[in-house]
């Protein structure tokens, strides 16, 4: 279940706010600039779907939301327990930093973590399936895949390069809780 909880920057322990329902998350984000989503399923989604049968499947959102942001290309990413790159993977994600581009993902299957540091709150996002959120560019962020990470997300980008990190240097990410401590 997709939720919502924000803290003030410095009480990590204290949530302003704890929400799950989906209209309320997409109210609150798009105060600060956020936009969320929730996308029905246009059918069902095999086990072994490529990453072009998945494509297909969203072809219309894809149009829409490539069409609304100038996004040049999308691809997906699938994250299972056994990937041998996991772990770096993970900790390359969990510190914090802003792109120069909006990050978009939409979630096909599984969950992330994402915590976006905004003025002097940390709103962290429990995206599921059918949650697509864009956090815009230069955005403080971090996310979390958790220690055994399963899901499928779509990728939009702006830049033929693809997801490119501008570190922040801060430390506020380790003082939050991560997926796994929800």
């Amino acid at each position: 279940m997709s939720q919502l909880k924000v803290f003030a920057d410095q009480n990590p322990n204290d949530a302003l706010l704890d929400i799950t329902d989906g209209e309320q998350i997409t109210a609150e984000l798009s105060k600060v600039g956020v936009l969320f989503e929730r996308w029905a399923t246009p059918g069902e989604i095999a086990d072994d779907a490529t990453q072009e049968d998945i494509l297909a499947l969203y072809q219309d959102d894809i149009d829409r939301v490539k069409a609304m942001g100038g996004y040049q290309t999308v691809d997906v990413l699938h994250m299972v327990p056994t990937h041998p790159d996991k772990e770096a993977m993970r900790q390359k994600f969990l510190n914090e930093h802003r792109h120069h581009e909006d990050e978009v993902r939409f979630f096909v299957k599984g969950q992330g973590l994402f915590c976006l540091h905004i003025e002097d709150k940390v709103y962290q996002v429990l995206c599921t399936r059918n949650d697509l959120i864009s956090v815009p560019a230069n955005t403080p962020h971090w996310f979390d895949m958790g220690p055994a990470p399963e899901f499928t997300a779509l990728r939009f980008f702006d830049n033929v390069e693809g997801w490119v990190p501008h570190w922040t240097e801060s430390d506020i990410a380790g003082k939050f809780d991560r997926l796994d401590q929800l």
